[in-house]
């Protein structure tokens, strides 16, 4: 039966738009396990259970749902929310509804149901260890707010240095738990063993990597990392008059990108690898933010040969020092 199930959802509600055979059917649950039980129940007296279900990744709202559909043996897709812009923007989409966004996603979902992968939930570890580097990155954005109001707000200094010194033991605090969480468990301190022989991440990037790549199995290829972080290349051609620049694809984890700037920053001075090839780009004339992007992108790619391979990095000089994808 192909039947699919568009889901809109916030953080109290959620909408779904059941597409069988051309024709939709709207319906509107809590977002908490009485909702995902009245949503069982209604696929159930419809003969849909083996529909194939779509939704946006929009940070917690979702994953409980996600998970009860998961255990529940109903296909779920978890897909980045500007692929569902994109392909609204294509269908000329002007309703914005929570039922007309429902029904997108089912169409969505019809349209690219076999390129889209089946979510499962990530091992406990590996989710205790994304929650901590989630909350980290938290803490450090109102740091830095913190910090700006410290240079605007003079008399308010007192209080405001308060707030960053509690800031500060509290990134300290996480930074242990951080380490706690990958010293008691084995698969990831060996990888964070092997991911420390590459020049240019330091100890939180590799916790990052380890939150989002650690299940190294769930990727077939480097190019599909890149592209799940949104730095696959974005070309922009037409015909023989648009020459547009090539940007990245920014459809990924935004929190990735940030955690591999600075890394890639410090590798085109420190990494063999990366030094030698952005040094190419430098000859063809490509300016600064298109190499830092390339060696943001080459980066994760050694990280993904490393955890794939399971061997430390080690630079062996060739021709093929090169992006690939």
């Amino acid at each position: 039966m192909n039947m699919f199930l568009g889901i809109d959802i916030s953080k109290s509600k959620f909408d779904v738009a059941l597409l069988n055979d051309g024709k939709y059917k709207h319906k509107v649950f809590s977002n908490d396990n009485s909702g995902f039980k009245k949503l069982h129940e209604w696929l159930t007296s419809r003969n849909a259970l083996d529909c194939h279900a779509c939704l946006e990744a929009t940070g917690v709202y979702g994953d409980d749902l996600a998970q009860y559909m998961y255990d529940n043996k109903i296909r779920v897709s978890v897909v980045n929310p500007l692929r569902i812009k994109k392909f609204a923007e294509s269908e000329l989409s002007r309703n914005k509804t929570d039922k007309a966004d429902a029904k997108m996603i089912a169409d969505f979902c019809r349209s690219k149901t076999e390129k889209l992968m089946s979510w499962k939930p990530a091992l406990p570890h590996i989710k205790y260890l994304r929650l901590l580097v989630i909350r980290r990155n938290q803490l450090l954005e109102s740091l830095q707010q913190e910090k700006n109001r410290l240079s605007t707000c003079e008399a308010m200094k007192a209080s405001i240095n308060s707030v960053i010194t509690c800031l500060n033991a509290e990134i300290k605090k996480i930074d242990q738990q951080i380490q706690e969480a990958i010293d008691k468990n084995d698969d990831l301190k060996s990888k964070q063993i092997l991911l420390d022989t590459i020049p240019g991440i330091g100890g939180v990037t590799i916790a990052t990597m380890l939150a989002y790549f650690g299940e190294t199995e769930n990727f077939q290829s480097a190019k599909q990392i890149a592209s799940f972080s949104g730095l696959s290349p974005k070309n922009l051609q037409s015909g023989s008059s648009v020459h547009g620049k090539t940007r990245v694809s920014k459809t990924g984890d935004a929190n990735l990108r940030k955690a591999l700037y600075m890394p890639a920053v410090v590798a085109l001075r420190y990494n063999p690898v990366i030094k030698s090839f952005c040094a190419r780009l430098t000859g063809y004339g490509k300016c600064k933010m298109v190499i830092v992007c390339a060696a943001m992108r080459k980066l994760l790619h050694i990280i993904y040969g490393v955890l794939k391979t399971k061997t430390p990095f080690r630079y062996q000089p060739c021709s093929s020092d090169s992006v690939v994808g």
